[in-house]
């Protein structure tokens, strides 16, 4: 039974039936409805007594003011066009640009009903995944398991934790690919590019990254076990940063870089040449990514928060 509207009867009922010493219970049995019903309706309209009269024009007031028409102006329209080309999502423009004015459910309406343009959707990032295809790459099983790594890592309690991983080209495309990396607490994400998937090119990556922000910066890394991260005791031994391996198929362990990488797979899909791609486009592409406000930090961005963090360790 679909819920309608007490009517102007009922609430003259509600008033009689009330003067009468009638209780909310008997009342709702009287005009067969829920005892709920009229117990807020008492609550809502009551000023001294219930009166029926004031009490329609009290609720016709609230239907009014409830009725907050939408902001469908030219200058709202191109603010969330202009967003949307900067790759943010609906509900990131709706919590920061917008303030919560615009609801982040009404953007993904006006894209459908075509009054923002692109309303084949092809403005929003998330197009739809596709399975993997298994692991080929040479694997191997020792240093030191994720199990023995600081619980404070895994809750983001600290600064300096960073996940590790490669984003490749398409498969007989070339060798060429992007060493990435993310700091878990703020998830500031960076992508360095690197000739191929060995042990030696992912070691000068890190040692890349690694001279460009104070030495506490770095405090774990957290990597699969793919051949590339052999490299892992000379990192511990240079740059003295402990690495931890997490097990094998199980790439849920390092969820901020596969979340990551995904968002730089917008950018570069699968079946791009990362070999003729350039330092200015990747930098192009992280600044994007690195500049939306997030939902898990409050809406602040990631570069906005990590150096946040690093201002305290100058």
């Amino acid at each position: 039974m679909s819920y309608k509207h007490l009517n102007t009867f009922e609430r003259t009922r509600i008033e009689v039936l009330s003067k009468m010493g009638y209780s909310t219970r008997q009342i709702a049995q009287q005009l067969n409805r829920h005892h709920s019903t009229i117990a807020r309706e008492l609550k809502r309209n009551t000023q001294k007594t219930y009166q029926a009269e004031l009490a329609e024009e009290l609720a016709g007031q609230r239907r009014l003011s409830c009725r907050c028409p939408e902001k469908k102006s030219e200058q709202v329209i191109q603010t969330i066009q202009h967003y949307l080309k900067l790759t943010w999502s609906p509900e990131q423009i709706s919590n920061t640009v917008l303030k919560g004015v615009l609801s982040f459910k009404t953007i993904y309406r006006w894209i459908y009903d075509e009054t923002i343009l692109l309303g084949d959707l092809s403005c929003l990032r998330q197009k739809g995944k596709r399975r993997k295809p298994r692991e080929t790459r040479g694997r191997f099983n020792i240093g030191t398991s994720i199990h023995q790594r600081p619980k404070e890592v895994k809750r983001r309690e600290t600064f300096g934790h960073w996940e590790l991983d490669t984003v490749v080209s398409s498969r007989g495309k070339s060798k060429g690919c992007l060493a990435t990396f993310v700091e878990r607490q703020t998830r500031f994400y960076v992508a360095i590019k690197i000739e191929n998937r060995s042990a030696t090119e992912m070691y000068r990556a890190i040692s890349e990254l690694y001279k460009l922000f104070p030495k506490d910066t770095f405090k774990t890394y957290t990597v699969d076990r793919g051949k590339e991260f052999a490299c892992y005791s000379k990192v511990e031994a240079d740059l003295k940063v402990p690495v931890y391996f997490a097990d094998a198929y199980s790439s849920w362990q390092r969820g901020s870089n596969e979340n990551a990488n995904g968002l730089l797979r917008e950018f570069f899909p699968k079946k791009t040449d990362l070999a003729r791609v350039s330092d200015e486009e990747i930098n192009e592409a992280l600044c994007l990514i690195n500049h939306r406000p997030r939902k898990c930090l409050g809406w602040k961005t990631s570069f906005e928060l990590f150096h946040e963090k690093l201002s305290h360790l100058y």
